[in-house]
């Protein structure tokens, strides 16, 4: 490897001008971020790592960018291995350089060579034009649990994901807004800041116990890094995340939750809500980590904060324009406005759904978390969980066998009962999505509701019955539901289910004459104006 320093910038001119490459372009054009030179000629894309020492990254040797190209190629590949291709050298005179192998004693410099796709197809892109939906949101979410659960934990001896390690970037989040606020920029600022930093406080200080339980529960992984909307591109009907963390270790090996949290965060922030809860509920549905909804909220404001910190730095640097400074103070704003939103308390609540199989129980449900942000608990996914398999494996059960024995009934819907009560004393509205059609099942969740002295409701979902009957074999033949409930299931639920009684509150629906989005619009209400 060549140990002479190269004048960068001369290199870069030169690579662009003439490209010697295997796969030459007509035209090479150059993106600069504060860390990198990126070279897109053709169908490939060059990453030149800058020679700058930040604090937080050190690349001002050659041997340092050559092992962090090493770095980003291996830790990228876990989720884009066909974006990543390979480390290329840099050889020859910088006045005309050329591309060799990754391991060319020659070596001037290093790039990591990627394989291009469409800006249209990154997610930012998509939310900024209406088109980013629910199958993108579905798929990311099986994506990143998918790779959550591959992770192995971080080492006993390792320094990440302690209460202590998590207290300091959070912390000087505040410090360093604050000294880029001047004396014009306005007392409501100072104001929000003291709020969102107080509450900071005292959620870490409570949270203590529960950060150091993660931690050797093993949830602190070696994540991404860097998961928001701009890290993701939606390529040949796939989601797929690149441009992880590969130079910073603390900034990737953190609480699986922290990386959710900044992809949730970055949603809202886009004012979608409907989609940051709809991942969200993908994704623990997936994984099951609905316990990690105790430190969310925490590490959510830390993201948001994140991004009011790095407008806070574009409105201050030296030569900004005017209208970049505005932009940027906006920017800050907005963010400071979403911290203080979710920092508000909220309403923790329960909703029970109720009726047999193909009665519209999940669609119903699923519309519900995303308009009020709730927790869903589906008796399909835990009972299959706690049996040690996939939402959508099939078991072969049948009615009273198998998975679905009485036994097995009663687990099941005491593991709801028991990640209810958990999420609800977090704060936690959450909606059940069971049958529910024996009384002792419904009457378990009115007295956890009572117990916590939270509103209640049994959501009664029903159709005319061939319309149920459509419904269940459509389902069946499709074979993608966690349910396995077939027409042999339906006709018994039809002739055993008890009735709710005249005590039991109830809000009914018929949804075969009934949208979704309405039936949630008014479970919502009912909750709201439940005392």
């Amino acid at each position: 490897m060549a140990g002479a320093a190269v004048d960068q910038a001369a290199l870069i001119a030169a690579l662009s001008a003439t490209m010697s490459d295997p796969h030459p372009a007509a035209a090479v054009e150059r993106i600069e971020t504060h860390i990198s030179h990126v070279l897109l000629a053709g169908d490939y894309a060059y990453k030149i790592k800058k020679p700058v020492n930040l604090g937080f990254l050190d690349f001002t040797t050659l041997a340092a960018r050559r092992f962090y190209c090493q770095e980003e190629l291996r830790l990228n590949r876990r989720l884009a291995p066909q974006l990543y291709l390979e480390l290329a050298a840099i050889c020859g005179p910088e006045a005309e350089p050329r591309f060799g192998a990754g391991d060319d004693a020659g070596a001037i410099e290093y790039a990591v060579k990627m394989r291009r796709f469409p800006q249209a197809a990154l997610y930012d892109r998509l939310a900024a034009s209406g088109e980013l939906g629910s199958r993108h949101i579905d798929a990311l979410a099986r994506v990143i649990a998918d790779f959550h659960l591959r992770l192995p934990a971080c080492a006993a001896a390792d320094p990440y994901g302690s209460a202590g390690a998590i207290a300091a970037p959070m912390l000087e989040n505040f410090a360093q807004i604050r000294a880029r606020l001047g004396p014009r920029q306005g007392a409501g600022r100072s104001a929000a800041l003291d709020a969102i930093e107080a509450w900071s406080r005292a959620r870490h200080a409570a949270l203590v116990p529960v950060f150091d339980a993660r931690r050797e529960g093993g949830f602190v992984r070696e994540c991404h890094g860097d998961l928001h909307l701009g890290n993701v591109a939606w390529i040949d009907g796939a989601a797929v995340p690149f441009d992880g963390i590969e130079f910073n270790a603390n900034l990737r090996w953190v609480d699986v939750m922290s990386e959710i949290a900044f992809l949730v965060m970055d949603l809202q922030a886009r004012g979608r809500d409907d989609l940051a809860h709809r991942f969200l509920n993908a994704y623990l549905e997936a994984t099951g980590d609905y316990t990690g909804l105790e430190v969310f909220d925490a590490y959510r404001v830390y993201r948001v904060m994140v991004r009011a910190k790095i407008a806070a730095i574009r409105a201050g640097q030296a030569g900004a324009g005017e209208e970049v400074r505005r932009a940027a103070q906006a920017d800050l704003d907005a963010h400071l406005d979403l911290a203080r939103r979710l920092i508000a308390p909220r309403r923790p609540a329960l909703a029970v759904m109720y009726g047999p199989s193909g009665s519209g129980k999940t669609v119903v449900s699923q519309a519900l978390l995303e308009a009020g942000g709730m927790v869903r608990l589906r008796s399909d996914v835990e009972r299959k969980r706690l049996a040690g398999l996939a939402a959508a494996m099939r078991s072969g059960s049948g009615p009273d066998r198998g998975l679905y024995r009485e036994e097995a009934t009663r687990a099941t819907y005491q593991e709801l009962l028991r990640l209810a009560r958990r999420l609800l004393a977090a704060g936690w509205p959450v909606v059940v999505d069971a049958a529910c059609l024996r009384r002792w099942q419904r009457e378990s969740f009115r007295s956890l509701a009572a117990e916590l002295h939270l509103s209640w409701l049994i959501v009664a979902c029903g159709a005319d019955p061939a319309l149920l009957r459509e419904r269940v074999a459509q389902r069946s033949l499709s074979g993608q539901d966690a349910s396995e409930a077939d027409l042999a299931v339906l006709e018994r639920q039809l002739g055993s289910a008890e009735a709710l009684a005249d005590d039991e509150p109830a809000l009914r629906l018929d949804t075969g004459n009934e949208a979704a989005a309405a039936g949630a619009a008014r479970i919502l209400a009912a909750l709201s104006a439940a005392p």
